[in-house]
Formats: C-alpha cells, structure tokens, sequence
C-alpha cells in the first residue's frame, strides 16, 4: 500500500492498480488542488475543500463517489462511513468518518471531526480495530493537536497519520512532542500488513506532494 499526501486532508492510496483518493480538494478552492485517476472517492464533508471528485476522473477512469454515511462494498473493499455534527465555513454540516478494510488492513479517515466528544461508543465499536488513522490536528473548526492525541489514544491505532495542520503554526510539532515517539517523515508511506504488527500509536508524517 502507498499513502501519497497532496495537503489540507487530500490523499491517494494506491494498492496494486486501484487507487482510492480521501477528500480531494476541488478546483473551487482555495486550496491547491492535483489531479489524478482514482477508482473510488471518499469525500467526508460538503466543501470545495475536500469534495473534488471531478479532479479524479482521469482518462478511462471514473471513479465511484461515496459522500455520507453507510455501507459499502465495492470491488472486494469495504466501507463503513459514520455521520458526525460539525460545523465548516461557519455553517453546520455532516461529517463523515470513514473506515476502509481491505486485505486485512483498516484504515480510519476521521475528516474534519469537530471535537472527540462528537464520537460515541458504539461508533468507536463500529471502527473497529485501527491500522492507520488519519486525524487532523490543525485545530480552528478541526481538532486541535492535543485533542488529536487525547482521541488516538482512544481509538488504539497503530500508526496516526497527521494531516490538514499547514494553516496552524506549530501544530505539527506540538502533535509530534504529545505523542513521546519519535516521527518518521516520508515522502510517501509504503507498507503492508506485516510492517505494522507490534507498532502503538507510531506518527508518520507524509509531507505534501
């Protein structure tokens, strides 16, 4: 697997040929927005910022597009997608948490998750057990960094990848000294499921493409 990080809570994930993209900035943002072919979008909340499918429809591919709660299972993955409350822009929207499985690795993609307190039980019991979790730590209208590190500790992943942090001086940092690990930092994160056994809320910190 390949997690490639293009900024804000934009990211490619390659497994073999098929690629699934997180959040895709789209081209009405402010925000940079890159282009590539994806077989499957996962958009977690209503913003150019973070539901730009179009910008992953790329040659012959066009991809399958799931933006809000609920089951899913397409091509052999599955995904489960839990609705939260938050508030985007100044307005209130849904934000939807996602939780990716395939070939035994579970994936958690926390979107713009307003506030830990937003998580209840039976959606913690319902992401399962965390590989790779995905947790803005920018705070503003997102989780702050301590917040982000109070809930993965919570949620028990593996490995957190920090993400959506440019726009807050320190963040990264301050998430980095909460964690009492030492970073990796990587142009791309690749891995398989055997690299991840007997790893405790490790930090990778892809840098942006």
């Amino acid at each position: 697997m390949i997690v490639t990080y293009y900024g804000k809570q934009f990211f490619k994930i390659q497994l073999g040929e098929r690629t699934i993209a997180y959040n895709p900035i789209g081209k009405d943002s402010k925000c940079k927005a890159s282009r590539f072919g994806a077989d499957i979008v996962l958009s977690s909340l209503r913003h150019p910022d973070f539901n730009g499918a179009d910008q992953c429809a790329y040659g012959e591919r066009e991809p399958f597009v799931i933006t809000g709660p609920g089951e899913y299972e397409v091509g052999g993955i599955f995904i489960k997608g839990f609705g939260t409350d938050t508030i985007y822009g100044g307005e209130k929207k849904i934000n939807t948490i996602y939780s990716m499985v395939f070939e035994g690795i579970n994936l958690c993609f926390l979107g713009s998750l307003a506030s830990a307190d937003m998580l209840s039980h039976e959606v913690k019991e319902g992401l399962g057990e965390i590989d790779v979790l995905f947790a803005p730590i920018g705070g503003g209208e997102s989780l702050s960094s301590g917040e982000a590190y109070k809930l993965t500790l919570t949620l028990e992943a593996k490995v957190v990848v920090p993400m959506d942090y440019d726009d807050t001086k320190g963040a990264l940092e301050a998430f980095v000294k909460d964690s009492g690990s030492e970073a990796e930092t990587m142009d791309k994160f690749t891995f398989k499921k055997k690299d991840l056994e007997g790893k405790e809320g490790g930090v990778v910190i892809v840098k942006s493409s």
